[in-house]
């Protein structure tokens, strides 16, 4: 039987999923699991890597049972980002809980750092700020607070990375400690416009360099791993947003897509040059193939996915995540109500880890539906705040391309049209972060000669156009920047 299908280990935030896509861009199987999420101190967010490990080896087994693992010819990953495995060379295991993107116990460090003016030199370097969501102050915290990984520093057994990098360190049996390019970009640790690990940051952070992954492509020859029993290349990796921009085709200078998800991360193709934002967004490669990178700048909200979460989980206001689109739809607008879900402080444009989500508005009349709804609405006002941005960046987004889970919601995606002003297209495939990943390891596999070719896997399934008008457009819009300035003012 010919090998005909791409494996993809999808590795996000809050599941871990496995999926075999055909060349057409169909997926032909899948198997998902949900990572436990750990919260030890307020602000702080763990996942245990074994965890993610076992997971992803289920996962993966799965899908190679249900497909015939003789069908797979190579596998992609992608995964969160900015989130740091710490590892012991000589055992292979982990020393300590990984520290997730959302984690921002690093806050002090990243304060101390700005205070004694680093900011200007890391984001020249970097594309990036001086936040906890990037990973140089979690490493820091770590070598600093937990003994067992300064003690396997000082012995030179130390390892650390993303989660790409933990993930092909166990996938090829500790053969590969590697990264790509869009993951090490998260890291505060690399320069933008060389792709290497920049050693006067690594210094100045107090990370070992000897404990870092090396640098690779996003496609090519990325190590072997063992799937059923087969040995199978691995032939693509990206970050989470980095891939979904490519699953979602966006090859070229200006096209910008948005995935919703836990939180929302909008990326926009910025050309072949290190682009630098005035507007506080973030510059990184959107890919880097045959050693040459292409960039982009990024938007990231921290919180939208995870709102909607909290209505179920946290204040038992629905059921469901599906209940919200009728729940939307079942009242004319917000009743006055504004939430502001800055659960784990706001992203781009302010970048303010201090400060915490606010509500207001409420009054006696106020329903579940209203704030349903106004917990959606903040989802569309936030990423319209990030098109600004670019815009103000020279970016200007005519057309948004939309993926992730949230956006099954049909009500969400025609309010983002009708706030955003401008046509929303929604794939036929919402798992674009994984068909990005595919597309990769496709290109790495000499599937396609290169993304334009492998980019005929994606497809639109339906455009939503503006139905709001310009004046109810920006008393929307009006109402979103009082509730922002009282949430940076609380």
């Amino acid at each position: 039987m010919a090998a005909d299908l791409i494996l993809v280990l999808d590795e996000g935030t809050t599941s871990t999923r496995a999926l075999a896509f055909d060349r057409a861009g169909g997926i032909v199987a899948s198997a998902a699991q949900p990572i436990t999420q750990h919260y030890p101190a307020s602000g702080w967010v763990e996942h245990d890597p074994a965890e993610l490990w076992a997971l992803s080896r289920d996962c993966l087994e799965a899908v190679a049972a249900e497909v015939r693992a003789e069908r797979i010819a190579c596998l992609g990953l992608t995964n969160q980002r900015e989130t740091v495995v710490f590892w012991d060379a000589g055992t292979g295991e982990p020393l300590v809980p990984a520290i997730v993107w959302q984690d921002r116990r690093g806050a002090e460090l990243c304060a101390a750092w700005r205070d004694a003016g680093l900011e200007p030199a890391v984001q020249a370097a970097t594309g990036l700020v001086l936040d906890p969501y990037f990973s140089a102050s979690k490493i820091a915290w770590a070598l600093a607070e937990w003994p067992a990984v300064a003690d396997a520093a000082a012995a030179g057994t130390l390892r650390l990375g993303t989660v790409d990098a933990w993930l092909l360190y166990k996938l090829t049996g500790g053969q590969v400690h590697a990264t790509d390019a869009t993951n090490a970009a998260r890291t505060l640790l690399m320069d933008l416009a060389t792709c290497r690990w920049d050693p006067r940051l690594v210094e100045r952070f107090g990370v070992p360099m000897a404990a870092l992954p090396r640098i690779v492509d996003c496609a090519g020859s990325l190590g072997e791993a063992t799937v059923a029993g087969r040995a199978v290349p691995i032939t693509g990796c990206a970050g989470d947003q980095h891939a979904a921009a490519i699953g979602q085709a966006c090859l070229e200078p200006g096209m910008v897509k948005a995935t919703y998800g836990t939180g929302t991360f909008v990326l926009a193709h910025a050309g072949d040059a290190p682009p630098v934002s005035q507007h506080r967004l973030l510059a990184t490669p959107a890919w880097r193939l045959a050693g040459r990178a292409a960039y982009a700048l990024e938007g990231s909200i921290f919180t939208s996915g995870a709102a909607v979460q909290w209505l179920r989980d946290g204040v038992g206001l629905i059921a469901s995540a599906a209940e919200t689109e009728a729940l939307a739809r079942s009242v004319p607008d917000t009743g006055g109500v504004a939430i502001v879900p800055a659960f784990t402080g706001i992203g781009a444009p302010h970048w303010r880890s201090d400060v915490r989500g606010l509500v207001t508005g409420i009054t006696a009349a106020t329903t579940r539906a209203h704030l349903a709804r106004a917990v959606l609405e903040a989802v569309a006002q936030q990423t319209a705040d990030l098109l600004d941005a670019l815009a103000a960046d020279g970016v200007a987004c005519t057309r948004l391309r939309v993926d992730g889970g949230m956006v099954a919601n049909d009500w969400l995606c025609q309010h983002l049209a009708d706030v955003l002003g401008v046509a929303v297209e929604r794939p036929r495939v919402i798992e674009t972060t994984a068909l990005g990943a595919a597309m990769l390891a496709g290109v790495g596999a000499g599937w396609f000669a290169d993304l334009g070719a492998a980019s005929a896997m994606h497809a639109v399934n339906r455009v939503f156009t503006p139905a709001l008008d310009a004046a109810a457009r920006a008393a929307g819009r009006a109402a979103w920047a009082m509730a922002v300035r009282q949430a940076l003012a609380a």
